[in-house]
């Protein structure tokens, strides 16, 4: 094994058959260029949050509906049952640190064999609850939310009370947030951009500050990618530097990383241009997901030369997770994050 130089980052999702697959797979494509590993979310985990639609399906208090309109992702919601305090509603399990322990188990065991390098972490990846809450909740969600986040932050402790810190790194996946700020899902917070963006920012920012400081921690900023498609295309990244700023400005420990998308066809000076009023603290890596397989090293090339105008230093990524495609286009996409890498 190589020295790591952190200049490759997943977001979460790797389509393979098993989580030891992914670990054995990125870990010998991506040899020195990965600091840390998530297990590729197999199974029912497979489309991010949708997993979690079917648990509140389940819940005593809870009833399905559709939404007042088609929206982007799944049609249906859930609302407390008539009669049901929206406030006295729980969760139990929702299976985020079950998933997670069981491939700790894998992963220490190959690291042990030297199958992955003894600095690289084990990553993983949590929705916000805002992710289950606007997508999947049709009414009352604040009180929902509040329940949603103290059941996660439980998972949380779950997992920080059996993995070390010193192998660890929590990733707060951030996705429906900017659906939010693009009115695509309704918010219930907030009047405006300004004040939607503040009460998002002090949700990351408690959420973040939960993961303890010995545990590498990060965020990865996303439009979405239900059908290979965004909410919608970002005009730039002016709400993405907003969110990691206020990030960098507020939290009470280390940012370690921030991850950020970038379209296939936005290679021009437009797009990163408020990435030169954004300030990340030193130790915090700005990784871009300019990497596409459908046009490759060359695609990749222009968008760096692109990004290198607004801001020096930066690793990179795909734009989102490498789920929803097929598990036979994963070797080629992880060999072409190494030659990217190689251009940094």
């Amino acid at each position: 094994m190589t020295s790591v130089k952190p200049s490759v980052h997943l977001c979460g999702s790797v389509p393979l058959a098993d989580s030891e697959t992914v670990f054995r797979t990125v870990a010998s494509a991506l040899d020195g260029r990965v600091r840390r590993i998530p297990d590729g979310e197999p199974g029912e985990r497979d489309n991010w949050v949708v997993w979690q639609l079917p648990k509140l399906s389940a819940h005593p208090d809870l009833e399905l509906a559709p939404p007042p309109s088609p929206e982007y992702g799944p049609s249906l919601r859930a609302r407390p049952k008539p009669g049901v305090d929206p406030a006295s509603v729980t969760f139990g399990p929702l299976g985020y640190s079950a998933a997670a322990l069981d491939s700790w188990e894998v992963f220490s065991r190959l690291r042990a064999e030297g199958a992955i390098a003894p600095e690289v972490r084990f990553q993983v990846s949590l929705p916000t609850p805002i992710a289950v809450v606007a997508a999947f909740i049709g009414a009352h969600q604040a009180e929902l939310e509040a329940a949603y986040e103290a059941r996660l932050l439980a998972e949380l402790d779950e997992i920080l009370a059996v993995i070390p810190p010193a192998d660890l790194a929590v990733q707060w996946d951030t996705a429906v947030e900017f659906a939010i700020f693009e009115g695509v899902f309704p918010a219930w917070f907030g009047t405006d951009h300004p004040s939607r963006l503040a009460e998002i920012v002090t949700r990351l920012v408690r959420l973040g500050d939960a993961v303890p400081s010995e545990v590498e921690l990060g965020y990865h900023l996303c439009y979405g990618d239900f059908g290979h498609e965004h909410f919608v295309q970002p005009v730039d990244t002016s709400k993405l530097a907003d969110v990691a700023g206020g990030l960098a400005a507020g939290l009470g420990r280390r940012l370690d990383w921030v991850h950020m998308p970038v379209p296939r066809d936005r290679a021009d000076d437009a797009y990163f241009a408020p990435l030169t009023g954004l300030s990340l603290p030193a130790e915090t890596t700005l990784f871009l997901g300019l990497v596409h397989a459908t046009d490759g090293l060359d695609g990749a090339r222009a968008r760096i030369d692109a990004a290198r105008r607004a801001v020096k230093t930066f690793g990179i990524a795909t734009e989102c997770g490498m789920g929803r495609r097929p598990s036979e286009q994963i070797p080629a996409l992880l060999t072409l994050h190494a030659a990217v890498a190689d251009l940094l």
